[in-house]
């Protein structure tokens, strides 16, 4: 509160938000310090489709990125069977016809289309619809971590470890595991002041297993200084995670 009383925000009228996923306690906070005037949308450059959510709405649908704005949403199975409302799967955007081709690339192309119907594309999401049609994105569908043959899906960790004070940014993937397959892996660059330590290590997988499921808790965690991020800001998490699979082909 004394930080937030140095600032006048009286000219703020809006905020929009895109590109990446915002912890749902983040949010929360923001839109009481602002005021209800943060707007998200979910889409891609492909222009398959999109969804648009106000304050208010998100309010009422935590952590949703609201509801089609352009195009019919679908979620599916990996056979492309449409899932029932609650369950996740990969995301669909339905359009009038196929709105995209990537440039010299027709098996990209072809796997963002839906196995049955070509007007159906994927952005490589991977999320589940409530009943009021509203999307939640669980992660990406690369990212996705299967250890011990359970699928862990790297979003939920972040978002519980990106609200600890010592936690400046973080990323989590899975890396090869003998035993278990896959392990969950957290890089975390620590906030300003702070020492990469074990004990900052323990301290941080303590305060995630408290606030999410222990099978999805990190095992390890790594320090980094600073995180690699493309230039459009969004964080090249695969940069991090193919130095842990360089000697494994993936």
């Amino acid at each position: 509160p004394q930080d937030r009383a140095r600032y006048d925000l009286s000219s703020h009228k809006v905020a929009i938000h895109a590109a990446a996923p915002c912890p749902v306690e983040v949010k929360r906070q923001m839109i009481e310090w602002w005021g209800p005037i943060l707007y998200e949308y979910y889409a891609g450059t492909e222009a398959s489709g999109s969804t648009f959510i106000t304050s208010e709405d998100w309010l009422e649908h935590p952590g949703s990125v609201g509801r089609a704005a352009l195009g019919v949403l679908h979620i599916c199975d990996e056979d492309g069977e449409e899932l029932p409302i609650g369950e996740t799967g990969l995301v669909y955007f339905e359009r009038e016809a196929p709105t995209f081709e990537y440039h010299n690339d027709p098996a990209k192309t072809a796997s963002a289309r839906h196995p049955k119907y070509a007007n159906w594309n994927a952005l490589g999401d991977v999320g589940y619809l409530d009943e009021d049609g509203y999307l939640y994105l669980t992660d990406r569908k690369a990212f996705m971590i299967i250890s011990g043959g359970v699928n862990i899906y790297p979003q939920a960790i972040e978002d519980a470890l990106i609200t600890h004070p010592k936690v400046a940014d973080v990323a989590v993937f899975g890396i090869p595991d003998p035993e278990m397959g896959e392990a969950v892996k957290a890089v975390i660059e620590p906030a300003p002041g702070q020492t990469p330590s074990d004990d900052l290590a323990a301290e941080l997988m303590t305060y995630a297993r408290e606030r999410i499921a222990h099978y999805m808790a990190p095992r390890s965690i790594d320090f980094i200084e600073e995180m690699p991020r493309l230039p459009t800001g969004k964080l090249y998490k695969r940069v991090l995670r193919d130095a842990y699979w360089q000697d494994r082909k993936i």
